[in-house]
């Protein structure tokens, strides 16, 4: 059966799929959004923990930075509608903003809700046809007159049904949060029209650890500390801030962006400085300092000054010190050797946490198919990518959602343009 649904059919209503379908219809095409779940925004409602980081509000060239995978693919999508202009957006749609530390931008509210809600209204106000429950299975395609390859003609959807129309866009996400509806759709219709799926992997995502200590330590959150991931003889990370033990391993927002940096080796590991503010000789002498105020008790009685209690066990076993040595006694070879370990803490990967646990996916259809001035498939014409469902991913701090608003409003603008 077959169903006139105008011009434009954007899949997927998550943050790409709604900005890609809004500026469609401000660019003058007729737009149905198709949705497999009940409502729009399912993944969204959940992003900065029910609070929604709706971008980063820092300079561009921060922006470029924080993105891991392919961030040249993103100028023109990036300039042609960048953090000011969805911050903007979203004040005049009646989403007031916030920033906080870290240049993160917020809903005033905190509720990720208020964001969704902001763009329900103005997709109503386009008259933007939404159709909920409705699954996408693959892209229909045909010959048009002064066409040389293939063209978009129509979505078959999952109920047997076809919608037709002019151009569409897939804003499907990644398989990250399965329970959203994210469950890797975009990539079976990407490959169906004849596309390149590079390798997936979860991204901003928890490690497990081999060392069984981590879990004594579960619930432990560790504040102004630093985080190198060491591969070989590379560290292809290094940040600063916050980061948490578990009954698995580590998790927290360091390690997240560490995660974005692992490929699966085998020599992975991660070492914490937990006093990086403080160079080999300063951390010495404030050790020596604690050390005299505490010389006559034991080594295990004498460092409640420098770390949380539930660390301190820990250390002194990796020490090799005995817990019950006198400080007095202890020679300043072993005083060295302990700074060494507080500012090299050793951690070995085992592996990351699964998609269940990721909030991105790493990978997806490959950019170079794409023509990043339009978003635009290089082999199926009228047919449209953005989002997490292209292979583009970034740190935490707004960063990725940055790249859905962004993508998602050039591929709309582009397919309604032509």
């Amino acid at each position: 059966m077959g169903m006139g649904m105008g011009k434009v059919i954007v899949v997927g209503g998550g943050a790409a799929g709604m900005m890609a379908a809004m500026a469609a219809a401000d660019s003058g095409a007729r737009v149905c959004l198709v949705e497999k779940n009940e409502k729009l925004g399912k993944k969204l409602f959940l992003t900065g923990k029910g609070r929604c980081n709706v971008t980063n509000a820092a300079e561009a060239d921060t922006f470029f930075q924080n993105v891991c995978t392919n961030s040249k693919f993103l100028y023109s999508a990036y300039y042609g509608f960048d953090n000011q202009a969805v911050m903007t957006f979203l004040e005049k749609a009646g989403c007031p903003l916030k920033t906080e530390r870290g240049a993160r931008v917020f809903p005033l509210s905190d509720h990720s809700s208020d964001v969704i809600a902001a763009f329900q209204r103005e997709l109503k106000k386009r008259d933007v046809e939404i159709l909920l429950n409705t699954e996408a299975a693959h892209i229909l395609t045909g010959t048009r007159e002064s066409r040389t390859q293939n063209c978009f003609t129509g979505v078959k959807l999952a109920d047997g049904r076809s919608l037709y129309g002019d151009r569409c866009i897939i804003c499907t996400g990644g398989i990250s949060y399965p329970s959203t509806g994210s469950t890797g759709d975009g990539y079976q219709i990407a490959e169906g029209a004849g596309h390149t799926v590079t390798e997936l992997a979860p991204a901003l995502v928890p490690f497990n650890i081999v060392e069984k200590w981590c879990g004594q330590l579960t619930g432990l959150s560790l504040k102004n500390v630093s985080v190198t991931l060491s591969v070989g003889k590379k560290s292809p990370y290094e940040g600063f801030g916050e980061m948490l033990f578990t009954h698995f391993g580590v998790s927290g927002p360091l390690i997240l962006s560490a995660s974005s940096y692992y490929r699966g080796e085998k020599d992975a590991k991660l070492y914490i400085d937990l006093k990086p503010a403080l160079d080999e000789e300063q951390l010495d002498r404030r050790i020596l300092r604690d050390f005299e105020e505490n010389k006559n008790r034991q080594f295990k009685n004498s460092l409640g000054g420098l770390f949380p209690v539930k660390l301190i066990p820990v250390l002194i076993e990796l020490s090799g010190i005995s817990p019950e040595k006198k400080i007095n006694e202890i020679t300043r070879e072993e005083r060295r050797n302990f700074g060494r370990l507080v500012r090299r803490l050793p951690l070995t990967i085992a592996g990351t946490r699964g998609f269940e646990e990721a909030i991105i996916t790493r990978g997806g259809v490959a950019v170079k198919e794409i023509n990043p001035s339009t978003m635009e498939s290089k082999k199926v014409d009228g047919l449209y990518f953005a989002g997490e469902v292209l292979d583009l991913d970034a740190l935490t701090g707004g960063f990725n959602l940055q790249i859905a608003w962004s993508t998602g409003h050039l591929a709309g603008v582009s397919a309604s343009s032509r």
